[in-house]
C-alpha cells in the first residue's frame, strides 16, 4: 500500500491497523472541551509524528494515523478527514479550516473488474510550510502543495500547487500570486 502498489483494504493486517487507530479516535473525540492534554497525548501514540505546539480539535478522522506527520505550530480544525492509505505531510505553521478532507486513496477507473474486487492503490499529500486551507478544502491523492500558499474554502485540489499563490475554486486554480519572503 505505502509502495504505491494495489491493494484491498479488507486485508486483515490492515483491518487491524484501521481498528487500533479506530479505537484511539474514539478515544481522542471523546474529550472534553478542557482535556488538551489528554488529547496531545493521543496525538502523539495516534500519529507518525506531531511537532510541538501543533493541534488538532475533534471530531477528527483517519484510517491509520501512523502514516500522518504534523510539523510544528500546525492546527486542524474541527471535522478533518485524513484518508492515510499512502503518507501524509504537513509542514510547519499549517492552518487547515474545518472539515477539510486530505485523500490519498484511489480506485481503479477503467478496470471495472479491480474495482469491484476492492482493489485500490494510494498516492502521497505533501502540504508545504505556512499553508493555509479555508474550510471544506479537499485535497486529492498525489497533490503537492507549496509553502506559503492559500487555498479558498471549498476548493477541489487535483494538481500540485506552487509557493507563494492563492488558488480557488473546483477544479482548484491559481488566481494569483503572492509575494515571497
Amino acid at each position: 500500500m505505502l509502495a504505491g502498489e494495489r491493494y484491498r483494504d479488507s486485508d486483515p493486517e490492515l483491518e487491524a491497523m484501521r481498528k487500533a487507530c479506530g479505537r484511539l479516535l474514539d478515544r481522542f473525540n471523546a474529550t472534553r472541551a478542557d482535556d488538551d492534554a489528554e488529547r496531545s497525548e493521543i496525538l502523539q501514540e495516534l500519529l507518525g509524528g506531531v511537532g510541538e505546539g501543533s493541534w488538532v480539535m475533534p471530531r477528527f478522522q483517519c484510517d491509520y494515523g501512523v502514516h500522518i506527520s504534523i510539523g510544528v505550530n500546525s492546527f486542524l480544525n474541527y471535522d478533518a478527514i485524513l484518508m492515510d492509505c499512502a503518507p501524509i505531510t504537513i509542514g510547519d505553521d499549517c492552518s487547515i479550516g474545518p472539515r477539510v478532507q486530505l485523500l490519498t486513496a484511489l480506485h481503479p477507473v477503467e478496470d471495472h473488474r479491480a474495482r469491484r474486487e476492492r482493489w485500490e492503490t494510494a498516492e502521497p499529500i505533501t502540504i508545504g510550510d505556512n499553508v493555509w486551507f479555508g474550510g471544506g478544502v479537499i485535497v486529492c491523492p498525489g497533490v503537492t502543495i507549496g509553502r506559503n500558499t492559500v487555498v479558498g474554502a471549498g476548493s477541489v485540489v487535483t494538481e500540485d500547487l506552487p509557493d507563494h499563490v492563492v488558488a480557488v475554486g473546483n477544479p482548484c486554480r491559481v488566481v494569483r500570486e503572492l509575494p515571497a519572503e
